[in-house]
């Protein structure tokens, strides 16, 4: 198949998929999701992106219908049903179906799980990043990966007309993450990025990033940095699931970074190693 959609067991292309306006994430966005990718019909990082998945639901009081095995073995199917090796993974859960009514539906209400695959790269690193700054405006659970994202819509929105690829999210001075990243800085060797509190989603390529500074002795500051320390980096790193370590060229119009390319390039080389090495096929 090109592609594949799935909803509680049902699965098509997804533009034949239908569901039903009763489930609550058509008036609340009421549930939460997770992302990754594939290659070689082998999906990465998949242990990290269930745990994150499993602990965002429940943070919200969401009851999954699968064990974590269960699910990892639904996806891995749903995976090997699409033509292309290389894929976007993604799938989220809802708080069920019912008629509109902000408290939740009764326990006996099944929740619903959704599974959407596209052929997609990941990113190639190579690239400079242009990035604006903006006012984080979200709500305190950003530790949630949750499926009200309507802030982030509008920042793409605003990203896009201004010519650049991402935008950096600030709490005043604090910077926190990114619209659909997280953001880290370089500065003397020293790796700088905010801590996992609830204004941080903790992303699972920060993670990855973060090990292998360890790996390479360089030292990592998990703590808030400003504005300013974003702008005065020797290097301004963006990581998502899909670009596993990229660098920013210019912020608000401004150059930025550049000053410690062999290190970057060290990163991002032990990260694509990392993906091709557990993706490949014997």
């Amino acid at each position: 198949m090109e592609n594949l959609g799935y909803y509680n067991g049902e699965y098509d292309l997804i533009d034949k998929m239908k569901v039903p306006m009763n489930d609550r994430v058509c008036y609340f966005g009421d549930g939460v999701y997770d992302a990754t990718y594939s290659r070689n019909h082998v999906i990465f990082a998949l242990d990290e992106h269930i745990d994150r998945f499993f602990n965002s639901a429940g943070l919200l009081k969401i009851k999954i219908p699968y064990t974590k095995d269960e699910l990892k073995e639904i996806l891995k199917e749903m995976v090997n049903k699409v033509d292309s090796g290389e894929q976007f993974v993604y799938w989220q859960v809802t708080r069920g179906t019912g008629m509109r009514n902000h408290a939740f539906p009764s326990d006996d209400v099944p929740a619903n799980i959704w599974i959407i695959l596209k052929p997609l790269n990941i990113k190639d690193m190579s690239k400079k990043l242009k990035l604006i700054t903006l006012e984080d405006t979200r709500f305190l659970h950003c530790n949630i990966k949750t499926l009200n994202l309507l802030p982030s819509v509008m920042a793409a929105q605003k990203t896009e007309e201004a010519g650049c690829q991402e935008a950096v999210f600030h709490r005043g001075d604090r910077v926190t993450e990114c619209a659909h990243s997280n953001v880290s800085i370089i500065k003397d060797g020293i790796l700088k990025t905010a801590p996992t509190d609830n204004l941080i989603l903790p992303g699972i390529a920060r993670a990855h990033l973060i090990t292998k500074c360890k790996l390479f002795d360089i030292p990592v500051s998990e703590t808030a940095f400003t504005l300013k320390e974003l702008v005065d980096a020797d290097e301004v790193i963006v990581t998502s699931s899909g670009q596993f370590c990229m660098t920013a060229c210019e912020i608000d119009g401004q150059p930025v970074g550049g000053k410690a390319p062999e290190l970057v390039k060290k990163l991002q080389d032990v990260l694509l190693n990392e993906f091709l090495e557990e993706t490949k096929v014997d």
